[in-house]
């Protein structure tokens, strides 16, 4: 059963802060729940917003051999074209603070986000990875997190990293904003929630318990 699900990753490609932070994907939130989906024989595709080789976060690099798979696919990854939209069972969302820059006005990954929304199908993220969620509506105009319990980079953790203050908007300030049942655990905590077909994860810590969540929607589909 696992071998049908095709599973589409979406990454950034925004390389800096400030001039002196520089940002990109964070290596964990995508390298965990990608060997979570590869282990249960899961198509995988890794697109990012506009293809190439992914930056990653310089704080995120850890010399890890069983990532080193996941890392090989952030070389040269595809545009994300809304023709990926209909193949896919899942997305998923890893974070980084790149993705609070290149995600949330994303024409293309709004439209793909759109589809999956109307369709029901599995929307996964993590830590600053739900900044693509901001935006998303249904097509009646209706914010897609409206009403529902979801988590992500608290405000808290934002400031705890002295990073508040270079950010567009602060992350769960917004998703409240666009009435999302927003829930937390401690800080830098492993903490997850499933809400239906969409899984959100609070921060790097919870890479694998989000993945897992999502492999259990997509086996409850």
């Amino acid at each position: 059963m696992g071998a049908q699900k095709n599973v589409l990753f979406v990454v950034t490609n925004h390389t800096k802060i400030t001039n002196d932070h520089k940002t990109g994907l964070w290596l964990e939130e995508f390298a965990v729940p990608y060997l979570v989906f590869k282990d249960k024989g899961y198509n995988v595709k890794v697109t990012s917003i506009e293809g190439g080789e992914v930056p990653l976060d310089p704080n995120s690099i850890e010399d890890k051999p069983e990532w080193k798979a996941a890392e090989d696919e952030l070389k040269n990854t595809s545009k994300l074209s809304k023709d990926d939209a209909g193949q896919y069972d899942a997305i998923f969302l890893p974070g980084g603070h790149g993705t609070m820059f290149d995600f949330p006005e994303n024409e293309t990954l709004l439209s793909i986000l759109q589809q999956f929304a109307e369709k029901e199908k599995v929307i996964g993220s993590v830590c600053h990875g739900p900044a693509g969620l901001v935006n998303v509506t249904y097509k009646d105009g209706t914010p897609f997190v409206k009403g529902k319990t979801l988590t992500a980079f608290t405000d808290e953790e934002e400031v705890d990293m002295q990073l508040d203050i270079h950010m567009p908007f602060l992350l769960e300030t917004k998703l409240r904003e666009k009435g999302a049942n927003f829930v937390r655990g401690e800080k830098w905590s492993d903490f997850s929630v499933r809400d239906g077909q969409l899984v959100t994860g609070q921060n790097p810590q919870s890479s694998q318990s989000a993945a897992l969540k999502v492999v259990e929607a997509l086996e409850t589909v």
